[in-house]
Parts: structure tokens; C-alpha cells; sequence
């Protein structure tokens, strides 16, 4: 059901005054998300007609752009992914761990997008995993699915990776499961030491191999000595690394990765209102608690356009990544061990199952909706069929 506002309307009548007085500024990556979020769902992308196969009813559905920051089109790529990790699910506790980086290192990052959240994802990982192998801490080799969110609420700059960590993992010498405590995965503390030190160390490894660039107000960090004056303060800090407790059962955990995996910077249900005096749209603020962290704000058009653009992500970059016992090519085998270990059968299908037809039912009967009809970008429709439903006309 199409929400009341959407960013895509925003775009449309605020989007080409902003790419004019923006002109030089926005990157060609930063242009295609507005056009696409501008087209989606409109005839410029072309459509169907679709028929009920028991009323008759017939309705015009637009194509869907499939832009990755669209808030429109992410519904069918979590089904789609969700399906194919529901068979990687252990029946063990999961965790929920969080890697943010501090404002100083955020700022780096907002100007070498690539290269730093890149080293975020692997800082990160390989905390989790060297922490998980010490023989003091857990001793085994654990799996982690990582998901790149950049944003706070507010739509501003927070750069930070949600983790899904299983509660145990194999042992080193791969003979037997080792599970967390119940309500315990690894130590916050130590493991934002680490973290803090090996992101450093690279950043400073990155820098001194002349991979950052900086620009506007950060242009004096070219120069190392003034690079590492900025980063002074944060070598001192705690960096913030957040583990929630065990979620409840493996439902749990598709859900919630339904919710994170394929989120955008913000969805079209938190838009309240757009006018003359910007846009106005619900935001948590996390400084309170219970209730009143709900507030709403309201910003400026062009800011609104500014911060939602702040989150687009350079192109060809994965936001969702597998290590440990999940990676790549040895995920499957890793899995089948671990179920060995654990004394549980296997799925009954370790390949993803077709993914149902989730075209909406028929507003009239609900009954299921057909394709009688295509057509292309920037066309519309010939009239509606004379006939009733394409299944009662080959009906005897």
C-alpha cells in the first residue's frame, strides 16, 4: 500500500532546484539515487496490467526501480535474502553486537567512504573473531553476519556495523561445539580495545600510503602530523561497542534482520508532512528513555534532500558481509559440521526455495492477481481487456 507521503515525492518537486544549485557537487552515483527514487513506480520505468483470477479486477502496476537506497524496493530483496539465510539459522542463541565509530573518525570517513567503512567491516570482524579464538575468553571460531548502517535517526552521519553473532562456535581443532554462556557473548570492553587499535593502526597505515583524501575544512589532514593531532582525542576514549542479549529463537533473529539488512537512511512511514516550511518526520532520540524518545523534527527541503544523500553508498560496495563459519565458499561445509557437532538435522532443503509471488491480492475478492499485460518505459496501457479473467475464458 503506497504510504500518504514518500521521499519519492519529495524528490519530484524539490529535486531538480536541488541538483541545479548543487551543480559540481553531487556525485553521478548521488544523481542516479534521486532519478531512480523519482521514477520508481511511474510509467518512465514501464509496468504490467494485472488481472484477478476470480473477480476480474484489473489494475496498473508500475515497474519498481530496485535502487538499493530507494525506501520502496527493499521489501523484496529482504524476502528474497531473508529466504536464503533462514536455511544458515543454528539452533543456538544469537547475539547482537554493535561497532560504531567515534565523530573524529566519522568525519574521515564521510570523505573516503570506500576505503574507511571497508576497514570498518574488517576491523570489526576481526575483532570479534581473535576475541572469540582466545582460549580466555570463548576458544572456538564463530559466525558473523555484519550490516553497514551509516545513519542515526536524525538522518545524520553515524557510521556503525550491527552484527549477528551465533552463541558458540567450533573449537580450534574443529572437534566440538563450544557455547556461550547463556546470556553472555564476549566482553564489551576488551573487545573495543582491540577494536580501537586495529582500526588505528590501519587508518594511520591508510594515510601514510597516501589512500585519504580530505577536502573543505578537513583539507589540513593531508599532512601527517596534523592527522594526528585530529586523532589524538580518540586514542584516549572508550570506542562504544553494544551487545544486546540472546535473541528468542531463530524467528527472532529474521526478524530483526528483516528490519536491519535492507534498511534505508529513512523509511517513507516516518515522513509526516511536506510544505513551505520543509519536511517534518518521526526521529528516536536515544539520549531519553521509554516513551518520550519518540519526538518529531522538521527540516529544511534542501537540508532533508542533503542528509538522506549523505547515506549513499559508493558503488559496487557490499553493505551486508559473511566471515567465520558463514564465509563464502566454506559456509556450507562449516554449517554441516556444526550441525554434527550440535546432534541436529539438517534442513530439509539446504537450497533456498522459490520465492513465492508477492504481487498484493486483489483489492476486491482477494483474490490472486495475474499479468495479462506489459508495456514499456514511458508508455502506458492499451483499455482494459473486454473479458472478465483470463482462467474462466479457458474454462470449459
Amino acid at each position: 500500500m503506497r504510504a500518504d507521503l514518500e521521499v519519492a515525492d519529495i524528490f519530484r518537486v524539490a529535486g531538480p532546484a536541488y541538483r541545479a544549485s548543487h551543480a559540481g557537487h553531487l556525485s553521478l552515483t548521488q544523481l542516479k539515487v534521486m532519478t531512480a527514487i523519482e521514477y520508481c513506480r511511474t510509467a518512465a520505468l514501464g509496468g504490467h496490467v494485472e488481472a484477478c483470477q476470480d473477480c476480474g479486477h484489473w489494475r496498473v502496476a508500475y515497474n519498481s526501480c530496485r535502487n538499493r537506497h530507494c525506501p520502496k524496493c527493499q521489501g523484496a530483496a529482504a524476502r528474497t535474502w531473508l529466504a536464503a539465510r533462514e536455511a544458515d539459522l543454528l539452533p543456538v542463541g544469537y547475539f547482537h553486537v554493535v561497532f560504531t565509530l567515534p565523530a573524529e573518525v566519522a568525519a574521515v570517513a564521510f570523505q573516503n567512504k570506500a576505503v574507511v567503512y571497508d576497514l570498518l567491516f574488517k576491523a570489526a570482524s576481526e575483532t570479534m573473531a581473535t576475541i572469540a579464538a582466545d582460549p580466555k575468553h570463548l576458544g572456538a571460531r564463530i559466525g558473523i553476519t555484519a550490516v553497514l548502517h551509516t545513519w542515526g535517526s536524525a538522518m545524520t552521519h553515524h557510521p556503525h556495523v550491527h552484527m549477528i553473532v551465533p552463541g558458540g562456535g567450533i573449537a580450534l581443532d574443529g572437534t566440538r561445539w563450544i557455547s556461550s554462556r547463556p546470556a553472555f557473548l564476549l566482553p564489551v570492553r576488551v573487545l573495543g580495545k582491540l577494536f580501537r587499535r586495529l582500526f588505528l593502526t590501519r587508518l594511520n597505515q591508510l594515510h601514510a600510503a597516501g589512500r585519504l583524501a580530505f577536502f573543505g575544512s578537513l583539507a589540513h589532514l593531508i599532512d601527517r602530523h596534523a592527522f594526528q593531532r585530529h586523532l589524538a582525542p580518540v586514542k584516549k576514549q572508550r570506542w562504544v561497542v553494544y551487545a544486546k542479549p540472546p535473541f528468542a529463537g531463530p524467528q527472532a533473529v529474521l526478524a530483526y534482520l528483516s528490519r536491519y539488512t535492507h534498511r534505508v537512511a529513512i523509511s517513507n512511514r516516518r515522513l509526516i508532512a511536506f510544505d513551505e516550511t520543509g519536511v517534518t518526520f518521526r526521529f528516536k532520540d536515544y539520549r531519553l528513555d521509554g516513551p518520550n524518545r519518540q519526538r518529531v523534527m522538521t527540516l529544511a527541503t534542501d537540508e532533508f534532500i542533503r542528509r538522506f544523500l549523505l547515506h549513499v553508498l559508493p558503488r559496487g560496495f557490499h553493505r551486508i558481509r559473511h566471515y567465520g563459519l558463514l564465509a563464502g565458499s566454506a559456509r556450507k561445509a562449516c554449517l554441516e559440521r556444526a550441525r554434527r557437532l550440535l546432534a541436529v538435522a539438517p534442513p530439509a532443503n539446504n537450497e533456498p526455495e522459490e520465492i513465492d509471488d508477492y504481487r498484493p491480492p486483489c483489492p476486491c475478492c482477494g483474490g490472486h492477481m495475474v499479468v495479462i499485460e506489459t508495456f514499456a518505459r514511458w508508455r502506458q496501457p492499451r483499455a482494459p481487456p473486454a473479458y472478465t479473467s483470463p482462467i474462466r475464458e479457458l474454462a470449459p
